[in-house]
């Protein structure tokens, strides 16, 4: 398997619930060995793009195939198999432990139930979590658990809606840290999220959602060079020299901690780093803060109203 290979194709891919429209004209490839970070609010049309993705629903019209077949016809059984899922919202039977569910969830996908301990101990769920009834987990255990459950049988495609919520931040980077492996074992991950900030590092790729459209596609590089955002450079100076620095670089505006900020378009930063180092300023300290994924996510919804 190379990182070129497809296994999701979306063509025109549009879904109607009477007026309504949930997904609309959207096109996607998505391909092994990649995660893809899917964003948007709530109504944006992610969690219906995702059960089009399932076989949950049908397409109104478009094409969508999973790893090569229509994921909601009969003859998809095997590739869904194939395919794992965590939910937004987990639900256990609370009766259950941690193990039993995992044992019910294997026999289901029809796969052996031999590896599920080591399977619970690597989301961070050791032997005697394991023991307990699911009524006992905390949100962040039956999260883990949520994962343990979309991890069953090595899949090719992996759907991960809200996956970090109720996780402290080591056990959101324990998660991350899965979700490499699997994108470099070969597989797809598909994850959704409003934690934006955390995605910046993790996703080779982000989908911008909204109104069921995708606004904007692309890798962090690309997002930032479509979006045209400024550039805000933080440069830590002796009180002393601001005057001196104002007057040749202008437009600074005053942080604490002694710190300036200025702000200029992308393409311009170097030069504007240049001409500050040339004035003979001593800086003890220089930061260029690029826009987050926040900052970008903004701007296309922005623009997305304005057309």
């Amino acid at each position: 398997m190379t990182a070129t290979d497809t296994t999701i194709d979306v063509a025109g891919l549009t879904k109607r619930y009477g007026r309504q429209i949930a997904v609309r004209d959207v096109d996607l490839t998505l391909r092994a060995g990649e995660c893809v970070a899917m964003v948007g609010h709530n109504g944006a049309g992610k969690s219906s793009l995702i059960k089009l993705m399932l076989g949950l629903t049908t397409p109104t019209e478009g094409s969508l195939r999973v790893l090569g077949a229509d994921p909601s016809s009969a003859a998809a059984a095997e590739v869904r198999r194939r395919v794992g899922f965590l939910p937004e919202n987990v639900a256990f039977h609370p009766a259950m432990t941690g193990r039993e569910c995992l044992d019910f969830y294997a026999r289901l996908k029809g796969l052996a139930r031999a590896g599920n301990d080591a399977l619970l101990e690597r989301v961070g769920l050791e032997p005697a979590a394991a023991k307990r009834r699911v009524g006992t987990y905390s949100k962040g255990m039956r999260q883990r658990l949520g994962l343990a459950q979309a991890l069953l049988g090595d899949p090719r495609v992996l759907f991960l809606d809200e996956p970090t919520t109720g996780l402290d931040p080591a056990l959101r980077q324990g998660f991350y840290d899965i979700v490499r492996e699997r994108r470099d074992g070969g597989a797809t991950v598909l994850l959704c999220s409003h934690a934006l900030t955390e995605l910046e590092g993790q996703a080779d790729r982000v989908v911008v959602m909204n109104r069921g459209r995708k606004v904007a596609e692309g890798s962090l590089s690309t997002l930032r060079t479509l979006a045209r955002l400024p550039v805000r450079i933080r440069l830590t100076v002796a009180e002393e020299a601001y005057g001196a620095l104002a007057a040749a670089a202008g437009g600074l505006t005053r942080l604490p901690g002694g710190v300036v900020e200025l702000v200029c378009a992308n393409d311009d930063k170097v030069d504007v780093v240049r001409r500050v180092t040339c004035t003979g300023v001593a800086l003890t300290d220089i930061d260029i803060v690029q826009p987050s994924l926040d900052d970008m996510y903004a701007h296309f919804l922005r623009q997305d109203a304005a057309e």
